[in-house]
């Protein structure tokens, strides 16, 4: 067996500067806090909660939407307390159907 090979001091400098190189590839693709992997995790996560916000401020719009037309239509109110909350005019009967 050759003491060069175990001696890294031996070693020719293209060797080394790859094993190096190879090194540096693994640490910041893999190891490091800010890694290449981490980034992309990161950044697929970042476009899903811009996608979630966009719906949200959709849905936020139609509700308020729906709160402008209750407080400018009196007969979308009362349609909806007859509805959901079974309320009636004085003198009505009301009769529920269960399906």
């Amino acid at each position: 067996m050759s003491l060069r090979f175990l001696n890294p001091l031996r070693w020719r400098r293209s060797f080394l500067l790859s094993v190096l190189l190879l090194m540096l590839v693994i640490w910041f693709g893999f190891i490091d806090t800010y890694s290449v992997r981490t980034r992309v995790q990161l950044n697929m996560e970042k476009k899903e909660l811009v996608r979630e916000t966009e719906r949200l401020r959709e849905d936020t719009a139609e509700l308020q939407q729906k709160m402008d037309n209750l407080a400018s239509d009196p007969g979308i109110l009362e349609q909806l307390a007859r509805e959901e909350y079974g309320m009636r005019k004085p003198g009505e009967i009301i009769y529920r159907v269960q399906e």
